[in-house]
């Protein structure tokens, strides 16, 4: 659940990228990090393993204040992705807001992938988040390989939740944004049904998207054409 300070008016908003490992989660981030501007953001901490794979989590704040005073403060987490990390996973998991499925889109990586979207639901559930309603988005990342899957190959992603899917190379940033754009628009949206962020808040969707993504070059992205509402 976010944090809501009515005191100091701060909101927090946890967001995490979850996935395979080397499905793209950390080069997410790392795009992210050279797009969003040093003002708006914090450092981006992250600890690997020689063989440059998180071994617990990567975390990124971005910050901005509204109009009415309000201090928005997201942040964005990776979790691991190896077998062995299962625990951290969960941990990680725990209250966060959203969260970004990163699928490598390789048919060969069509089982591993569909396991670790069973296992992020099942940990949603140990940490007492109903992923029916929690807002989630799926980056199918790679789609410039020569087996990726198109998007009517991707039923088994499906089955359960029906969230929006967005292609990506996420190694050459095509994608990223327009990834995090989807996932904060929806999260925004369950937000405000639940504590009023405009009403209360006097947040609105368009300020809290726009406050965001107009810290962010989105030259070469399909936010350029269509900007934040």
């Amino acid at each position: 659940m976010a944090q809501f300070n009515a005191d100091t008016r701060e909101i927090v908003v946890k967001v995490v990228y979850y996935g395979p490992a080397l499905s793209g989660k950390t080069t997410n981030l790392q795009s992210l990090f050279q797009k969003i501007d040093p003002k708006i953001r914090g450092r981006l901490m992250t600890l690997d393993t020689k063989d440059d794979r998180t071994l617990f989590f990567d975390m990124m704040p971005v910050f901005f204040r509204t109009r009415a005073g309000v201090k928005v403060k997201l942040k964005l987490y990776t979790v691991p992705g190896q077998v062995m990390h299962e625990s951290t996973r969960r941990i990680v998991l725990q209250g966060t807001d959203a969260v970004v499925f990163v699928a490598d889109s390789r048919r060969s990586e069509a089982a591993p992938t569909l396991a670790y979207w069973n296992n992020m639901l099942k940990n949603l559930e140990a940490n007492g988040l109903d992923y029916r309603s929690l807002p989630i988005v799926i980056q199918m990342n790679k789609r410039d390989l020569d087996d990726a899957r198109g998007d009517g190959e991707l039923g088994d992603l499906l089955r359960v939740i029906q969230p929006r899917i967005v292609p990506a190379v996420a190694i050459r940033g095509d994608g990223v944004l327009e990834t995090l754009h989807a996932l904060l628009q929806v999260t925004y949206r369950t937000l405000d049904k639940r504590f009023g962020l405009e009403a209360t808040w006097q947040v609105s969707e368009r300020e809290f998207l726009g406050q965001i993504f107009s810290h962010v070059d989105v030259r070469g992205s399909r936010l350029a054409e269509a900007p934040a509402r």
